[in-house]
């Protein structure tokens, strides 16, 4: 199994530079977004101290007793909050590839207030109250403070998007000022005594990512892995310091598959590795307006290259992914992206 180069981009000339360093910086992550669909992202400005905050308290609380932990379950699986325990999702059914349970738990949340604008069915369906534990002590507070963080960068991000796509500054700003996103840990542990991964079994099954972009902080323990465009599979480390951000579904419908979702999964430690093999995760999804219109840019087709995506909204697309890997079925959205 050989690495990827996922290309390396340094925001700091787009926070600190003129418009000429800002377009270098947009051309880079054009590349990237070409290529990979990853990007390996320095010069971020969130602090160090945060993230680390942020990885003690969630760490804490994976490690409490699994029947603490079951209390957090929300009731409405579409809710997309609370507890998700072990095997009790299988990511591979969002593109229509069954698969045994993927072998990870997780803690989701999402936005804590309802913004101005959206109306109570809206928020009923996308923006359920957050399922908070008791414990570990600042688990709220920190959550929410990272929350706040990598939100802005990911404002951040879609402006640079739009400078790389020929688009107007600011252009998807409107599209993400009420978003549906989705902040989600995930604890991958071979706990003493489990037995074998089943055949086929992963820590987390083949998917592209659902929204518009994602921030990843993860560990640097070997696993991840992405599929190139030759179909086969590429391991990913993270560079120290660095967050892994790659794009989602929209991403790929507005530009036409200009720019990739790349499949991507985590494969299970080899079993001559001994221990639990820990890897923590935390992926903030940026997911668009609930009422977004996501429609292919025009800038991005031609004569020989039409839309190849209908029209969505991004709950609908939201909805239509989410559901297959909780409920073990096939996603009903699985066949729009059985091309990539």
């Amino acid at each position: 199994m050989t690495a990827i180069d996922v290309v390396p981009v340094d925001l700091t000339p787009w926070f600190a530079g003129d418009a000429d360093d800002r377009r270098r910086v947009a051309r880079l992550v054009d590349e990237a977004c070409s290529t990979s669909g990853f990007l390996s992202v320095t010069g971020h400005g969130i602090d160090e101290g945060l993230i680390e905050r942020m990885l003690e308290v969630t760490t804490a609380y994976f490690d409490l007793p699994l029947e603490e932990k079951l209390r957090h379950v929300a009731e409405d699986r579409a809710a997309n909050r609370g507890y998700a325990a072990q095997g009790t999702e299988a990511l591979s059914y969002s593109i229509g590839e069954e698969s045994p349970p993927d072998l990870f738990e997780a803690f989701n949340i999402g936005r804590e207030v309802v913004p101005e604008g959206v109306d109570e069915a809206a928020a009923a369906a996308y923006m359920a109250p957050n399922v908070w534990p008791d414990r570990p002590e600042g688990f709220r507070e920190t959550w929410l403070a990272y929350w706040d963080a990598v939100e802005q960068l990911g404002l951040e991000l879609v402006d640079v998007f739009a400078v790389a796509l020929g688009q107007p500054d600011g252009w998807f700003r409107p599209f993400v000022d009420r978003s549906i996103s989705v902040m989600r840990a995930n604890n991958y542990e071979r706990r003493a005594g489990a037995p074998d991964p089943l055949e086929g079994q992963l820590r987390m099954g083949a998917h592209s990512d659902y929204g518009s972009l994602t921030i990843l902080l993860a560990d640097r323990v070997p696993g991840l892995q992405l599929r190139g465009e030759d179909g086969s599979w590429h391991d990913v480390v993270p560079a120290p310091g660095a967050f892994l951000v790659n794009l989602g579904d929209l991403l790929a419908e507005w530009t036409n598959d200009r720019w990739r979702a790349t499949m991507h999964r985590v494969v299970p430690p080899p079993s001559s590795v001994d221990g639990p093999v820990r890897r923590r995760s935390i992926a903030w999804f940026q997911q668009p307006n609930h009422d977004a219109v996501i429609e292919v840019l025009e800038s991005c087709t031609s004569e020989t290259d039409p839309p190849r995506y209908p029209v969505t909204t991004s709950g609908d697309h939201l909805m239509a992914k989410l559901m297959g890997p909780r409920e073990l079925r096939s996603s009903t959205a699985a066949e729009e992206f059985s091309h990539r």
